[in-house]
């Protein structure tokens, strides 16, 4: 039993679970530092984030059209809309209106699909933007939480936003304050009317360029 232990077995001062060097190094529940990696400083995120907060970078356009908006090639929404350009950037319509969208959550509605592993459920957000100025856009967006939905609706409908004609009912009071003609949609339909009147649908429908 002493040679044993002499020669580091198990019962002795160098054998496994000794806090001598003569045993394995790093094992668990020793202060030694082994191989492994026992209680050293971890790669940890440390006490605080690195560079602070995150700044807003510089519009970098990766489209033809994007390019000609930011030389001021192109200086309103209107040259775009003339000639039919396709916008594929939703940081054009900032260039532009900026400022001036206002944005709003018409609804929010959880959607579910049946799959093997039972029912997976998402939320579609349905977001209307302009800016009270005759340019509206209607987007809907599904991702498995509202705050994505939001975010991706608010920029697909940045992509959709569309010129608004707008014009006078009797006289010419003010600013244009109807459409030029009776419009038949899919469900609805509106016609002209004067000063003051307005549209009193529910909350998801009701929106006025």
């Amino acid at each position: 039993a002493d040679d044993a232990g002499a020669a580091g077995g198990p019962g002795g001062p160098g054998g496994p679970g000794t806090g001598n060097r003569g045993g394995f190094l790093g094992d668990f529940g020793s202060g030694i530092r082994g191989r492994g990696r026992g209680r050293r400083w971890g790669r940890g995120r440390g006490h605080g984030a690195r560079g602070g907060k995150a700044k807003d970078k510089e519009w970098m356009p990766v489209t033809k059209l994007g390019c000609l908006v930011k030389d001021m090639k192109i200086k309103s929404l209107e040259e775009i809309y003339l000639f039919s350009l396709p916008i594929k950037e939703s940081e054009t319509i900032d260039f532009f209106l900026g400022a001036s969208l206002k944005d709003e959550v018409l609804e929010i509605m959880p959607v579910q699909k049946q799959t093997r592993a039972g029912q997976r459920t998402r939320f579609k957000a349905l977001v209307a933007i302009g800016d009270y100025n005759g340019h509206v856009g209607l987007s809907v967006k599904c991702s498995k939480e509202v705050a994505t939905a939001i975010r991706g609706a608010i920029i697909l409908a940045k992509l959709s936003i569309v010129p608004v004609r707008r014009d006078y009912w009797g006289n010419k009071m003010g600013k244009p304050h109807t459409v030029p003609c009776k419009v038949t949609g899919r469900w609805k339909r509106i016609s002209l009317c004067p000063w003051g009147r307005q549209i009193f649908p529910d909350r998801t429908q009701k929106y006025s360029p």
